[in-house]
């Protein structure tokens, strides 16, 4: 099969596209012919300086496709259906071998494009809103990084169970179309002082909960914009910056920072049920996914590239 793979990390240019072997099947697993792959944010961090399978390494998390190959103890999925997949890492290529557990099935006419870009985003979004961030209607919230496709599903989410949603982006035509997805007041980051901003608009009161996917610098503006006993889901490290900030603001207003990684729990039976529930909902017409662009698999270098030129708004998908 071909393959987006590289020998040591680096830049987006240790990218090669190249013949490798084919996965072979686990009992407990099956194997999908990709047809979407969904770059993930940790897959962009992974290949700039993350642990390597093997070498050649195959980056990525997130992959949608048919089912060609079920192992010996799998019974709930079947050679031909449509599935998305997570997993450690294996996305960028033709071919994936993951748990079935790792497989959730794609509702009948839904756009395949649109399910392989779910599990993550959604999932991750979700967990910092309610299973962290335990957000409840009449709240304010502020999701950094909000055009990501992280973002975006944090701002349906949380409008739709009734709080207020700031964002902040990097320019004012991406906030501007954040609108569409229930955004109420945007912060230009690149202009404006994060945190100055969410106290004009909150009155000086701070927000209830931060959604923080980018942490290093960006981190001390979300502690800085809560209000007493606000919380910040802290959940990636997009900004590739050393975290360290000042937490003693966290006492004096009985504030809570709490690290989130859907990994750990993703094999559990509640995040398990949970990724599917949204993947139904998506396929409904309930939650928006929104797709940036497109490249071939044989262009990961330049798709990854453009990712990391912060232009996307939404998932950049990858076409073998």
């Amino acid at each position: 099969m071909k393959a987006a793979v590289y020998y040591e990390t680096g830049s987006p240019d240790v990218l090669r596209y190249e013949d490798v072997a084919d996965p072979a099947c686990h009992a407990s697993g099956v194997v999908i012919r990709v047809e979407a792959v969904s770059i993930e944010g940790g897959d962009t961090l992974n290949r700039g300086g993350g642990q390597m399978a093997g070498s050649p390494h195959i980056v990525g998390y997130q992959a949608a496709g048919e089912i060609v190959e079920v192992g010996a103890g799998v019974t709930h999925l079947k050679v031909g259906q449509k599935v998305v997949t997570v997993n450690a890492f294996g996305s960028h290529a033709e071919l994936r071998s993951v748990p079935a557990r790792n497989a959730w099935p794609i509702p009948d006419g839904f756009d395949i494009l649109k399910a392989s870009a779910i599990p993550v985003p959604f999932g991750t979004a979700h967990e910092c809103l309610f299973g962290h961030g335990q957000l409840k209607a009449g709240e304010t919230v502020m999701i950094q990084a909000g055009a990501s496709a992280l973002g975006i599903a944090a701002i349906q989410l949380a409008k739709r169970a009734g709080a207020t949603v700031l964002a902040t982006a990097s320019s004012d035509a991406r906030l501007e179309r954040l609108k569409a997805f229930g955004l109420d007041n945007g912060i230009n980051y690149s202009r404006d002082d994060t945190v100055e901003q969410v106290m004009k608009l909150t009155g000086g009161k701070g927000v209830d909960l931060v959604v923080d996917p980018v942490g290093g610098a960006t981190l001390q503006a979300s502690l800085g914009s809560l209000g007493y006993r606000g919380r910040v889901s802290l959940v990636g490290n997009a900004g590739r910056e050393p975290m360290m900030v000042d937490v003693s603001s966290l006492m004096g207003g009985n504030r809570r920072l709490s690290g989130v990684f859907l990994g750990a729990e993703i094999m559990t039976d509640r995040v398990h049920d949970m990724i599917q529930t949204l993947i139904d909902e998506a396929s409904r017409g309930e939650l928006q996914v929104i797709i940036d662009k497109t490249f071939p698999l044989s262009e990961a270098a330049a798709a990854h590239a453009y990712i990391e030129s912060r232009q996307a708004v939404g998932r950049v998908l990858l076409i073998p």
